[in-house]
């Protein structure tokens, strides 16, 4: 469901506020631009009167509501409690990633939206909150708090996605799970997660324009839509495996920055701790795809009436190439 005329308004707005914290100089500018992302967001979530829509805007609000008091009244302490300060302006932030321990929100609100809602909760409402957090990187013991942060929000993404069907829930925890690898990489440096957030972006703009397209929110929708071909259910695997980091798809190549940089580090027990929880995402990804493949198959397809297509499938593949960029084009040997 694409956004009436009207709201492009609110989606520049959007964009403008995460620019607006971005550029600020002060706590106060990027409290401002905070808010404006905030207020040009609850628009595109509550666009039609359904009680879910409105649900999910609701704890959305009030949760960023929450992190915007303890985000503006920090930065009035930071003359007189400098390093309470620092850490509650982190503690604010996070809470607005939905990065663990405050995590608890996110797949609620995530259960709530549209596909080009969760699209820019993944991505662009992530920007601005990771941008300053990364300004907040000189501290010794911010950084050991961002790492742990990580590895706690690697487990629980990875740990939190077992057993569901339901995609948009999926799609939630493996969010949590790829903001542990974006936060470690804020721990080393800038240019790693702005690149990581740049190809996770990418990812995650493929892989929901596909559902959009499909219109599709659990696995049985997606096993039961009009997408049943092998060749649709090979494409959207593909995506499901370069979200999940599998060499040598195109979601690999930033892991493998990270896991480097990492290992000149001598970080192994964070990465330990994110490998494993790389794998557990894996396993819940295959899950899915051996089924869909299993289930796509025409032989097998004996109670389901078999549908036009109403995509065709050099639009899906369009849609899905970037994720095959690293399997075509192994740019990462580049790295070595």
């Amino acid at each position: 469901m694409a956004f009436p005329t009207s709201y492009f308004f609110f989606l520049m707005t959007l964009i403008s506020g995460s620019i607006i914290s971005i550029s600020s100089t002060s706590w106060f500018g990027a409290w401002i631009g905070l808010e404006l992302n905030l207020m040009s967001f609850i628009p595109l979530i509550a666009f039609k009167m359904n009680p879910l829509f409105s649900e999910a805007a609701l704890k959305y609000f009030l949760i960023q509501a929450l992190g915007s008091v303890l985000f503006i009244s920090s930065s009035f302490l930071l003359m007189s409690f400098y390093s309470f300060s620092l850490l509650s302006i982190f503690l604010a932030l996070l809470l607005k990633l939905g990065g663990a321990p405050f995590h608890f929100w996110f797949p609620q609100v995530m259960e709530g939206l549209k596909w080009p809602q969760i699209f820019l909760l993944s991505t662009i409402q992530k920007l601005a909150p990771l941008t300053l957090i990364s300004y907040l990187m000189n501290n010794e013991i911010l950084i050991k708090i961002t790492i742990f942060s990580a590895i706690l929000s690697a487990l629980i993404g990875s740990l939190g996605g077992l057993n569901l069907t339901l995609l948009r829930k999926i799609i939630a925890f493996s969010s949590i799970n790829h903001l542990s690898w974006m936060l470690m990489a804020i721990s080393i440096s800038d240019s790693s997660w702005l690149f990581y957030f740049f190809i996770y972006s990418l990812i995650v703009l493929s892989i929901t324009s596909v559902f959009h397209k499909l219109q599709t929110f659990s696995l049985s929708m997606l096993i039961q839509s009009d997408q049943n071909s092998t060749l649709h259910a090979t494409i959207i695997s593909l995506n499901f495996l370069s979200l999940s980091g599998l060499p040598p798809m195109t979601g690999f190549i930033p892991k493998w920055i990270v896991i480097q940089v990492m290992l000149n580090l001598n970080m192994f027990i964070p990465l330990f701790f994110l490998l494993v929880s790389a794998l557990i995402t894996l396993y819940f990804y295959l899950r899915i795809i051996i089924t869909m493949i299993l289930m796509f198959n025409p032989i097998l397809n004996f109670n389901m009436k078999y549908k036009s297509l109403t995509d065709s499938p050099s639009s899906l593949f369009f849609k899905s190439s970037f994720n095959f960029f690293g399997l075509l084009l192994p740019v990462y040997f580049t790295f070595i």
